[in-house]
């Protein structure tokens, strides 16, 4: 003899009141959007922070150019809010394009902010040795070959 339903009003076997089994799993298991504004948002905040910070290194040689003006120190505060805006896009795009590819949102900011806050840290240490180098008119050629002066 069959047991009876522990619904005496539903049939298990159909699903469970109105709704059939594959809304119910619909429902539960809804896959998020990818975040391709936020892509287009960090990528966009990457670009114009970039260019401004490129311009403002091009204008402080110049002025060293022309004017013997100073080169450093290179960490004023109109260069590292560009720098900061930079780092900060770079994060978005990079978590962004990390959650697309199935990572959850908090493990991809972060996995993103670490890359890019070393990525730009090895890059101004590079960047500021270079002005160095060109204040005190020693510099050459750029090796980015030799890794044990980079850092």
């Amino acid at each position: 003899m069959p047991l009876p339903s522990p619904l005496p009003f539903a049939d298990v076997s159909e699903g469970i009141g109105v709704f059939d089994q594959e809304e119910i799993l619909r429902a539960f298991a809804a896959l998020p959007r990818p975040p391709y504004v936020l892509a287009a948002v960090g990528l966009a905040i990457g670009v114009v922070c970039g260019l401004t910070f490129a311009r403002l290194v091009q204008d402080r040689l110049e002025g060293w150019k022309q004017d013997r003006l100073a080169l450093l120190p290179l960490a004023t505060l109109e260069t590292v809010l560009p720098w900061a805006g930079l780092v900060i896009g770079v994060t978005l795009f990079i978590g962004a394009g990390l959650q697309v590819f199935g990572f959850a949102g908090g493990a991809a900011l972060l996995v993103a902010f670490v890359l890019s806050v070393a990525t730009a840290g090895a890059l101004w240490v590079q960047l500021s040795r270079l002005m160095e180098q060109v204040q005190a008119g020693t510099f050459s050629a750029v090796d980015f070959d030799n890794f044990d002066r980079f850092f």
